[in-house]
């Protein structure tokens, strides 16, 4: 009977667990919500070096002197691949301007690779693990919460910082400022 209990104890830690968790992916928190050793607004941006989903190297400064709207993402993560198509539609309008979105996967390359070509995603998508894991760190999302953008500006400063899934008004006020 004992050790009933404590099967039960151990799936019911294991659901709380993965309930918080999705909660925690689901949720847009505002990046004030971020400690604040976390907080990069006004900061010169971290730099990067990442493989992207056809292989070549990628670097921050391959975008020197473009508005960067950087997206942490995942195949798995659902708000990420809700925001997708958004992120997209932002591309292409803004991009004229000076735009330039940023995916930064943290998952499997070939994953990554199947759904960028499977949605047509036009825009740099980078794919890594840990490497992934320590760029998002260094931009502020010690926590490793998936969806998580930033927006950088064409003098390389941190703009803003968002937690959770994106949804267009909230960047669309911003890109007329910074375009």
């Amino acid at each position: 009977m004992e050790r009933v209990g404590i099967t039960l104890i151990a799936l019911a830690a294991l659901f709380a667990g993965f309930y918080l968790s999705a909660q925690h992916f689901a949720e847009p928190v505002p990046a004030s919500r971020l400690s604040a050793d976390s907080i990069l607004v006004g900061e010169q941006r971290p730099d990067f070096r990442h493989g992207s989903h056809t292989g070549e190297f990628v670097n921050a400064s391959d975008f020197a002197g473009k508005t960067l709207l950087i997206n942490f993402w995942a195949t798995w993560c659902t708000p990420c691949r809700q925001e997708m198509p958004m992120l997209m539609d932002l591309q292409n309008e803004f991009g004229p301007s000076g735009l330039q979105v940023i995916g930064i996967a943290l998952d499997d390359v070939q994953n990554v690779r199947d759904f960028v070509y499977r949605y047509g995603i036009s825009y740099p998508v980078l794919v890594g693990g840990a490497d992934v894991f320590e760029t998002s760190a260094a931009y502020g999302n010690v926590d490793g919460v998936l969806p998580y953008s930033v927006l950088v500006d064409k003098e390389g400063y941190v703009r803003w910082q968002w937690i959770g899934e994106i949804q267009r008004g909230d960047v669309s006020k911003l890109l007329g400022m910074y375009l």
